[in-house]
């Protein structure tokens, strides 16, 4: 019974992390067209994404990685749903409860969107959620250079900037990306700081980056 009761458990907080990413996502699409930064297509060939080792590519609405998230949110809370169904009306569950658990984070992991950055006038997006400024605790820089965790990874981010972004009341911080010319980072760091948001970075740290 209780094994039941921890799967269902889990199921909720996924399917809730699965909507509210989604909502958010398009709030965040709704929002981009009206970006202080970046706002063409030379801003965004400066935007890195590490985890993809790509350019930004712009959040709208028609892109293929939106259309993944909006339909594959349906066709995963439709599966988890059945299976759901599945766990309550049969053994399963605990013949192969391992086997469920993994399942269940492999359709959640699925659904994801292609990293993005842009700053607003109310608040920023980092990889698809929406921030306002009032939420954001500040800003971190380092440079990637030799022995820099990132240096080596990619041609395109070595000697870049590391930028990330501290999100007040968070106990998961947004991930972080790569600015590659130092001219765009002024005009980031210019609009971070006309909004209120400061560098957290150690003065030790931020000397060794630059």
């Amino acid at each position: 019974m209780w094994i039941n009761l921890l799967f269902s458990a889990i199921f909720i907080i996924g399917i809730v992390y699965l909507i509210r990413f989604r909502l958010n996502l398009k709030f965040s699409a709704e929002k981009a067209g009206n970006a202080l930064y970046p706002t063409n297509e030379k801003d965004m060939n400066s935007i890195v994404i590490p985890s993809e080792f790509k350019v930004m590519q712009p959040l709208t609405k028609g892109t293929r990685s939106y259309r993944w998230v909006k339909w594959g949110t349906v066709g995963v809370v439709t599966l988890l749903t059945a299976l759901l169904a599945v766990v309550y009306w049969t053994d399963m569950l605990h013949q192969s409860i391992f086997s469920i658990v993994y399942l269940f984070f492999i359709l959640i992991s699925s659904i994801k969107h292609r990293g993005n950055f842009y700053l607003l006038a109310e608040g920023l997006i980092l990889n698809g959620h929406y921030v306002p400024w009032g939420r954001v605790k500040g800003y971190e820089v380092e440079k990637i250079i030799k022995w820099h965790e990132l240096y080596g990874l990619d041609d395109k981010i070595n000697q870049g900037y590391k930028l990330g972004v501290k999100v007040k009341n968070k106990w998961i911080q947004p991930q972080f990306v790569v600015i590659r010319d130092h001219d765009q980072l002024d005009r980031i760091f210019t609009l971070l700081e006309k909004h209120g948001v400061e560098d957290i970075t150690s003065r030790k740290n931020r000397a060794t980056s630059y």
